[in-house]
């Protein structure tokens, strides 16, 4: 291999001129010679595996971590809360006093903190405390009088449904005799997922609705089904009833008007206090795995070899202009004549 050495015309080097060609002999098909360009400056290398990186920046792993971080903030001040909380009903149990509203007060606080739920998570924390970046989180619930019992009871019926009033548009489910829980299911998820509801089996074969929960709102207000009048028995499209899943923490329930409701309440924080918990180790676990994606991203950075540098150096050096000159200055800075002497005293 030769390394042929090119240069500009005008004797000061212009940006990009000055470049190798590197001719492989044994590469040579097109008139008995070929040859490459290889820009080999290990600044220019460095900038471009940079901005290569940069552009393989996956954004959603960036959001993912954003959501993580911030969930884990207020699964720690949730806990905190709830600690003190835990400790205020402790003590005023165990002494029959305490603080005159303290315990109130931290109630209160706690009540505050679990209503900014979906704010402070950045939506990826739901009603059950599970996590689920990158996707919004999630509304289950029922609807009354929909049972896989009576679906899978008696003659075909086709169901139409609606969500967000009479305008819009009608999402049919063709029920049949002989159909098993997963193909109702199937036909459900599939016909209601353009409006936004997800559909599944229940842990005890019962269908579980789904939709986001800044959707949540608007499904339960204006959903609509219409029947054959065999299960809906008025023919007409007439709005349904849903129940919601509770959440996983109710603080509207917790009550200290009384020694009996103290230690309630102080029961329901110490269980409160188990689901942080785990919601928290849940959360690190996807925060760990989208780092460790973002890690597995970066460019691979090629190693250059002392003898390469070498090389680019005394490319730049032999080259006329001002470049050969920053190139030979910047090398010499710190290098006095002590450290000469000595370097060569080594030999």
């Amino acid at each position: 291999m030769q390394i042929v050495q090119t240069s500009s015309s005008s004797g000061v080097n212009a940006k990009g001129a000055g470049t190798a060609r590197v001719v492989d002999d044994a590469s040579a098909t097109v008139n008995g010679n070929a040859s490459t360009r290889s820009e080999a400056p290990a600044a220019r290398s460095s900038t471009a595996s940079l901005k290569h990186g940069l552009n393989n920046w996956d954004h959603q792993l960036q959001g993912e971590i954003s959501n993580a971080q911030q969930t884990l903030d207020y699964l720690e001040r949730s806990s905190s809360q709830l600690q003190a909380l835990k400790s205020e009903l402790a003590a005023k149990l165990a002494a029959r006093q305490g603080r005159e509203g303290q315990v109130e007060a931290r109630v209160r606080q706690f009540s505050n903190t679990w209503r900014q739920r979906a704010s402070a998570s950045a939506g990826s924390l739901d009603a059950q405390l599970g996590y689920t970046s990158p996707q919004s989180a999630q509304q289950q619930f029922s609807i009354r009088g929909l049972t896989m019992a009576s679906l899978q009871e008696g003659p075909q019926e086709v169901l139409a449904f609606s969500v967000g009033g009479a305008n819009q548009a009608l999402r049919s489910v063709n029920i049949e005799p002989g159909l098993s829980e997963s193909e109702i299911v199937s036909r459900f998820d599939r016909a209601l997922m353009p409006s936004g509801i997800g559909v599944k089996l229940g842990e005890n074969g019962e269908l579980v609705f789904s939709t986001s929960e800044a959707a949540w709102a608007n499904v339960r207000d204006s959903l609509s089904v219409r029947g054959s009048g065999i299960r809906y028995p008025t023919g007409q499209m007439s709005r349904v009833r849903t129940d919601a899943e509770p959440a996983a923490i109710a603080p509207e329930e917790w009550h200290t008007g009384d020694v009996e409701a103290l230690r309630a309440t102080l029961q329901q924080v110490v269980q409160a206090l188990a689901q942080l918990q785990a919601a928290r180790s849940s959360v690190s676990l996807a925060l760990a795995q989208a780092t460790g994606r973002v890690a597995r991203a970066q460019p691979v950075q090629e190693n250059v070899s002392m003898d390469t540098l070498a090389e680019n150096f005394t490319q730049k050096a032999s080259e006329p202009g001002y470049e050969s000159l920053l190139a030979i200055s910047s090398a010499l800075v710190g290098i006095s004549r002590e450290r000469v002497v000595a370097l060569l005293g080594l030999k």
